[in-house]
């Protein structure tokens, strides 16, 4: 019964730390971060399929559509719930430094695309999973470090 009380326990701050409190550690920002960046790559994704499939927007052109939708929802979430310190007070700044790593990865984005796609022979969606692996790297460690580290 103790040891039935205490691993609920456990899980309950577990949670806790996990999902709920403000936190400056890398490992529990770059989880949270990897929840956001899925709810963001949602954005991204149905985003690309629909300009591309529905509307007949060349692959490349709506990837960088798409992309953009899914900055704005990464860095909303990522301020209310990943990042809890701020390098900058200014948001125009923030978000502006924010948009400037997302361009990069926007960058790095439309050339892997293009390699998987046009390179490679993958379906140009599958280009767009492969792509979205490695440009989370990018974009977490670039807004930790430069926008989002205790001062």
């Amino acid at each position: 019964m103790i040891i039935k009380i205490k691993y609920k326990s456990v899980i309950k701050n577990l949670a806790r730390k996990l999902f709920k409190h403000p936190t400056g550690s890398t490992r529990i920002q770059f989880f949270r971060y990897v929840f956001v960046g899925g709810a963001a790559f949602i954005v991204d994704f149905l985003s690309l399929f629909v300009l591309t499939d529905y509307f007949g927007i060349y692959y490349i052109l709506s990837a960088a559509f798409a992309f953009i939708l899914g900055l704005i929802t990464n860095y909303l979430l990522s301020i209310r719930w990943v990042f809890n310190q701020r390098s900058f007070d200014n948001k125009t700044i923030e978000f502006s430094l924010f948009a400037v790593i997302g361009m990069i990865g926007l960058g790095l984005n439309e050339i892997f695309i293009w390699f998987f796609t046009s390179e490679l022979g993958f379906y140009y969606m599958i280009s767009k999973i492969i792509t979205a692996v490695i440009i989370l790297f990018w974009n977490f460690f670039a807004r930790k470090i430069t926008l989002f580290r205790a001062g």
